[in-house]
């Protein structure tokens, strides 16, 4: 059995009040605040998912859509003859397993060739359900008509964000999350200790796809009409790789630090200026790829340190070498 030390007690007490206020905002607003806040949980629950890979293997994936899409449809297309909570299981499986095929065809390549292959994955996969409901239901779309209101969605995320978050602790607690360590700081020392590093990396894209398809299964009531270019967007991709990179991947817990500034500030942007919203995209990723490599936490952790060995100097204590 798995026990949490004092720390860990401490931070779970901490999350266990902040998701309690969290809860409560549909009982406030269930206008504009209430939608923001939709989207901010959508965008936390895909970003903390995309970090349970990307964190440790330091892979930039492109595949967001492609799981999200999966996810929307898999609603879509049983919502009149299946229950809702079936098909969210349904969308699970189901892009757990494109990601275990993506994952045991792609995770031997890395760099750009990983990105260049995930970002066309999911333009693949926009193109052949396209192509699907072109040739067997005719139309191109799909309505999605439920009881769920924006609370319900807000309520389930949050519910699906606390799974993610606890999948991510006993990961790292696990036998997986130690070998994954190892590959993040060299693949090349796991494979000689006997880690199987394919193996590994493609169980945690699986883990990471699932949660991004369940994701889109839940947000599918809201959209009420599904079509591939808007379930298989590729913004939500480079959206969650810039939330992500702006907190931080460094911590599991990191990419709030990012999603919750810069979803704000795009909806105000994409309010007032909605015909500029890629270029808003692209100079963020310019610029946090320029000024904050690691992210916020990584500015946070430098500041720390800073402030550490300003105390040692202080007090006359000699650094650690490095």
């Amino acid at each position: 059995m798995i026990r949490m030390n004092d720390r860990e007690q401490r931070v779970a007490a901490v999350a266990l009040l902040l998701f309690g206020a969290a809860a409560a905002i549909p009982l406030a607003d269930d206008g504009y605040y209430l939608s923001l806040s939709v989207n901010i949980a959508m965008y936390a629950v895909l970003c903390t998912a995309w970090t349970l890979f990307s964190g440790p293997t330091h892979y930039i994936s492109l595949a967001t859509a492609a799981f999200f899409g999966i996810g929307t449809y898999s609603v879509g297309l049983g919502i009149d003859t299946l229950p809702f909570p079936l098909l969210v299981a349904i969308a699970a499986v189901a892009s757990g397993v494109l990601a275990g095929l993506v994952g045991l065809a792609t995770l031997r390549l890395s760099g750009v060739y990983f990105v260049i292959f995930t970002l066309g994955l999911a333009e693949l996969v926009r193109q052949v359900v396209t192509w699907l409901q072109v040739k067997f239901l005719g139309a191109v779309g799909l309505y999605v008509f439920t009881d769920l209101t924006e609370a319900h969605i807000f309520w389930m995320l949050l519910a699906l964000a606390a799974a993610v978050y606890v999948t991510g602790w006993l990961v790292n607690r696990s036998r997986l999350g130690f070998a994954m360590r190892i590959i993040g700081n060299d693949e090349t020392v796991a494979r000689h200790v006997g880690i199987d590093v394919a193996r590994a990396k493609v169980i945690l894209f699986m883990i990471s796809g699932a949660f991004i398809g369940v994701t889109g299964a839940i947000l599918a009531p809201r959209f009420a009409y599904v079509e591939p270019p808007s379930a298989f967007n590729p913004v939500i991709s480079f959206q969650v790789v810039i939330m992500a990179l702006l907190g931080g991947t460094g911590r599991l817990w990191a990419p709030l630090l990012g999603v919750i500034p810069f979803t704000i500030l795009f909806d105000r942007i994409s309010a007032s200026f909605p015909n500029h919203t890629s270029l808003l995209i692209g100079v963020a990723f310019m610029a946090i790829v320029y000024f904050l490599p690691r992210g916020v936490i990584g500015l946070i952790d430098d500041l720390r340190d800073r402030r550490n060995k300003s105390r040692h100097s202080a007090a006359g204590v000699p650094e650690a070498a490095e």
